[in-house]
């Protein structure tokens, strides 16, 4: 819940020109709701793509307040879901972020799927159980993987400053979030869906984590409401992955 709908512009703006020539991987930008639309236009014509923050897994109806997967069909290619703000601040489920995911893939929307356990629940040596839990719950009854997207984020990472290791993010992705994939999906999908690290994420750590062979990219945070940080984040993952 950052920048106004000009302050939005002004970012992405500045984010497309540094990145006029990059082609290292793909870029996403997720603004808030009231300013989808002016960044979409201040993308037009750029390889960068728009997402949404969030979305309710109804058409329509009376649900004051909220944005239905309908009303981002035409503005947005992605939408991040289940974010761990969301679900500790607004209490949502992992029953109510499935019916997202499937409302999603069926308006053409590419989900971004974040997993990731609290302090306590890392402290209890429940991390991977939580987080094979999140995503075993929220994908129940996707027939398919083709497009989704996970992001894991260790909750006691988020804006603390204090990021996970790349060696716990490695062993976190590699064995629990694609092995949950490759056990609802087979290994050969599971292997095809993108997966993000996010949790504190700067140009100082991105390529520590980005060398890990399980992570291929960074659900960036605070570091994005800085052009000049997220456009270097992007150029060191993409250095780090050889791309």
């Amino acid at each position: 819940m950052n920048t106004t709908v000009r302050e939005a512009v002004k970012l992405a703006s500045a984010v497309r020109e540094a990145l006029a020539s990059f082609s290292g991987g793909d870029v996403v930008l997720c603004p808030p709701f009231v300013s989808l639309e002016a960044v979409k236009r201040a993308l037009e014509g750029s390889s960068i793509g728009l997402g949404a923050q969030n979305m309710h897994p109804e058409p329509k109806g009376a649900y004051t307040g909220e944005i239905s997967y309908t009303m981002l069909a035409d503005l947005c290619d992605f939408v991040i879901l289940g974010h761990s703000e969301r679900r500790r601040i607004l209490g949502e489920s992992n029953e109510f972020i499935n019916l997202k995911v499937k409302a999603a893939f069926q308006a053409g929307l590419r989900p971004i799927l974040c997993v990731g356990e609290t302090l306590e629940e890392r402290q209890w040596g429940r991390a991977e159980e939580v987080v094979q839990g999140q995503l075993t719950e929220c994908l129940d009854a996707v027939e398919g993987s083709e497009g989704l997207v996970v992001a894991y984020e260790p909750v006691w990472a988020i804006g603390t400053g204090v990021a996970a290791t790349p060696e716990e993010a490695q062993e976190m992705m590699a064995e629990v979030v694609l092995g949950t994939l490759s056990s609802l999906y087979g290994k050969s999908a599971a292997t095809e869906v993108p997966l993000l690290y996010g949790g504190s994420v700067t140009p100082d750590n991105c390529a520590d984590f980005a060398r890990q062979p399980a992570i291929h990219g960074a659900l960036v945070g605070g570091a994005s409401l800085h052009a000049d940080q997220f456009t270097e984040i992007a150029r060191r993952i993409a250095q780090a992955k050889g791309a």
